[in-house]
């Protein structure tokens, strides 16, 4: 119980962090220290290790763990860690909780399972209270899955009837479902937005804070926009949104991760590249990119 207190300080700007690869598809985890000071010189509150923009759904079990190890040695207390797993059993996202059981992440992010066929409401209240207990560890879930996309109501379930459930990563678009997850949750719960593109309208319903892809490519005016948003100033915010919006359009795609690392190395991050099948920009979209981050004065 002690550890789930802890974690319900977590808010603000979380950037979710590239795993960079080389050439052959291994991981440089040498490089990941850069790229955690660099954040933590931004202003976040956290980082998200493994998830999406992480490509945790192509990291192998030790991967997983060295990286969520690395991690938390580069951010050396100054910033929460939280570990994102992405796995399509129960057992296989209770076996990677309980690798890094008492590691000093604070929570994880899971995704519903993701592959075609989807479990019932049952199921997945099942799933979750099966993985808070055998881990016992906090668990923010990770909504973003097209197909098993869970509902408003069943989120809510899941964070009433599984106390280690202690909030949600709302993402894929629909700022109408975000908002109607704003105003069915309880006041503790922990309602994060991945809405990339508008974070501002998701701070102004009331958003916990941000863990969004956008937040690893632009991370200064991404703590800016929240500053702003938390002080009233919505002059400021406005027009930071309004460039914010042109960088995710660009960064915007299936291969979201390889254009978050894009926009990382042309300010200087060594994020290496995705890991195959996923390939880097192509050379109209790393100029749309390259002028997003000029109009941020970020280059």
């Amino acid at each position: 119980r002690t550890r789930l207190m802890t974690t319900i300080s977590l808010s603000g700007v979380i950037p979710p962090i590239t795993t960079p690869f080389d050439e052959n598809g291994e991981i440089r985890y040498e490089s990941i220290k850069t790229q955690v000071d660099w954040l933590v010189d931004s202003g976040v509150s956290g980082i998200a290790v493994g998830g999406s923009t992480g490509e945790g759904q192509a990291l192998e079990a030790d991967e997983f763990k060295q990286l969520i190890d690395t991690a938390l040695e580069a951010a050396g207390g100054r910033i929460d860690v939280i570990a994102g797993i992405i796995s399509d059993s129960t057992r296989e996202s209770v076996k990677r909780g309980n690798m890094i059981q008492g590691s000093g992440v604070v929570a994880l992010q899971v995704t519903p399972v993701h592959y075609v066929f989807k479990p019932t409401d049952d199921a997945t209240v099942e799933h979750f209270r099966t993985l808070t207990t055998e881990t016992d560890m906090p668990v923010i879930i990770y909504n973003v899955v097209p197909w098993n996309y869970l509902s408003p109501e069943l989120l809510c379930r899941v964070m009433r009837e599984v106390p280690g459930v202690i909030g949600v990563k709302q993402s894929a678009g629909d700022m109408k479902l975000f908002a109607d997850l704003m105003i069915s949750a309880n006041q503790e719960d922990l309602i994060f937005s991945a809405v990339d593109g508008l974070l501002y309208a998701s701070y102004c319903l009331g958003a916990r804070g941000s863990i969004a892809a956008i937040l690893s490519a632009a991370p200064r005016p991404s703590v800016q926009l929240w500053n702003a948003v938390q002080a009233g100033d919505h002059e400021t915010a406005l027009n930071l949104h309004e460039k914010l919006l042109v960088l995710w359009n660009a960064i915007w795609g299936d291969n979201l991760p390889a254009t978050t690392k894009y926009s990382q190395i042309l300010q200087g991050i060594p994020a290496g590249l995705p890991r195959q099948p996923m390939t880097m920009p192509d050379e109209d979209q790393q100029t749309l990119i390259r002028d997003a981050l000029v109009g941020l004065s970020l280059i």
